[in-house]
C-alpha cells in the first residue's frame, strides 16, 4: 500500500467519523487524529480474519510474458525494475534496522525478503 492509497481514504474516514481533522501541518499539509470510534473500528478490524492474501504484481505478470518481448525490450525491463527494487531494498533494510517494536520488525524483515526475492526473480530472467 502507498502513502498515496492511504491520503485518498482520509476524507472518506473523517466523513464517517472515524477520523477527525488535527493540526494543520507544514506546506499545507493536513494532520488527522482517530476518534474513539476510529479505535473501536480499528479493533474490531483487527480482530476479523484477514481472508486469503491476493498478490498483483504488474512486474510479475509481464516477466512471465517477457518471451514475448525482444530481448532489448526483454533488458530494459528486467534493469528498470531491478534499478526500482534495489531502491525499495535500501528502504525496506533501513525500516528494519530502525523498527520500533518486534511487530514492525518484522513486517519490515518480510519486505525485505520480498525485495530479495524478487531481485532474485529478476536476476533469473535470461536475456
Amino acid at each position: 500500500m502507498t502513502r498515496s492509497q492511504v491520503y485518498r481514504e482520509l476524507p472518506a474516514l473523517t466523513d464517517a467519523g472515524l477520523l477527525r481533522l488535527g493540526k494543520q501541518g507544514p506546506r499545507s499539509s493536513q494532520q488527522y487524529a482517530i476518534t474513539a470510534a476510529g479505535k473501536r473500528a480499528f479493533k474490531s478490524w483487527l480482530n476479523t480474519e484477514p481472508g486469503p492474501d491476493n498478490v498483483r504484481s504488474p512486474l510479475i505478470l509481464r516477466l512471465v510474458y517477457s518471451g514475448s518481448l525482444t530481448p532489448k525490450q526483454r533488458a530494459s525491463l528486467v534493469e528498470s525494475a531491478r534499478g526500482q527494487y534495489a531502491v525499495k531494498m535500501d528502504e525496506a533494510k533501513n525500516a528494519a534496522k530502525t523498527a520500533g517494536d518486534p511487530y514492525e520488525k518484522a513486517a519490515a524483515d518480510f519486505t525485505v525478503a520480498y525485495n530479495r526475492a524478487i531481485i532474485k526473480l529478476l536476476d533469473a530472467i535470461p536475456d
